[in-house]
């Protein structure tokens, strides 16, 4: 139903337009406020890469934050992580995540971040306080933001964008009768837009994503699509029906889809009823991060990897190491 009213596809919208036209505004004196320093913005001592929306979630930001760090890495720099930690919650902040760290305390895109990169990861609701305890953990030469477009307490020497290029920006309409954060004409003034499938706009970056062999969760064995010869998916992620459309491209046999909302937390009981046969049970990897300690045999998860041409990410990182080279 959300997909339909923020889409346009459904009038619905029309009767939440006065609560956008609220939210806008709201949103706009806020950015003003920062824009002429009434309101104080917190500068690090090393580059701030923000990765971010302008609408709300499943425009594959994660995985491309998780390339992001990998590029830098084979370069040989050092890089921090900071996150809000959505899905999470913990009485003390900021958090520095290790191998310990649970899904319930720093949120699943954090936790999935640190297990793929290794990088050194913090999250607080107040990005500057992440910031801070990487620089008194470690030496590092960039901080990539995982989100916080928005969070302009935070200075920023790079702001680069993730537009879903099929859903692009729906109807329009900032929250809640559209997916909006802020306006489109917000891309004028940020430094790249990465566009992720779908229709891209020339001066965009194209982006996709891609999966092919599945892990197993429990015993991290892999195996190709044909290993299956029917399933159940599931995903807790903003927009599922990318994800299942995926599988049945990839030619996995899925004979039920079960959505669940964005950052769900999950428990064996809820799980285990998907699959009373105990068919595969096929999930993203985002899902997978939460299962980890309960997971059964039967469940795998589907890791997936950001394509981007070679000229426009040789242009992307160059931009980005220059950064640090001017820092040094």
């Amino acid at each position: 139903m959300i997909e339909r009213i923020w889409s346009g596809k459904s009038p619905i919208y029309l009767f939440l337009l006065p609560f956008s036209l609220l939210y806008g505004l709201v949103s706009s004196i806020r950015q003003f406020c920062y824009s002429i320093s009434w309101l104080k913005s917190w500068k690090a001592p090393c580059p701030v890469v923000v990765v971010g929306n302008l609408t709300v979630g499943g425009n594959g930001k994660t995985p491309f934050v998780i390339w992001l760090v990998e590029q830098l890495h084979i370069k040989g720099c050092r890089v921090g992580v900071v996150s809000r930690g959505y899905g999470g919650y913990s009485e003390n902040y900021p958090i520095l995540l290790d191998i310990k760290t649970s899904t319930d305390e720093a949120g699943d895109e954090a936790v999935l971040i640190y297990q793929r990169t290794r990088a050194i990861v913090a999250v607080a609701p107040k990005r500057s306080d992440a910031i801070k305890v990487i620089l008194a953990y470690s030496v590092v030469d960039i901080i990539i933001t995982d989100d916080g477009l928005q969070h302009y307490a935070l200075e920023r020497d790079l702001e680069l964008v993730l537009v879903d290029g099929v859903r692009r920006f729906g109807n329009g309409w900032w929250l809640p009768a559209g997916p909006m954060r802020e306006r489109a004409g917000r891309l004028r003034s940020v430094d790249a837009v990465i566009t992720n499938g779908g229709k891209v706009v020339t001066g965009e970056i194209p982006m996709s994503l891609s999966g092919y062999n599945f892990v197993n969760i429990q015993t991290r064995e892999s195996c190709t699509p044909d290993f299956f010869k029917s399933a159940v998916a599931m995903a807790g992620i903003c927009y599922p029906t990318s994800f299942f459309s995926t599988l049945r491209q990839l030619g996995v046999s899925v004979t039920e889809v079960v959505s669940f909302s964005d950052h769900q937390k999950y428990n064996v009981k809820i799980l285990k009823a998907l699959t009373p046969d105990n068919q595969p049970l096929i999930m993203t990897e985002k899902d997978a991060v939460k299962c980890r300690d309960f997971a059964q045999y039967n469940w795998w998860y589907l890791p997936v990897n950001v394509k981007i041409p070679n000229d426009k990410r040789k242009e992307l990182l160059t931009k980005i190491t220059a950064l640090i080279l001017e820092k040094h």
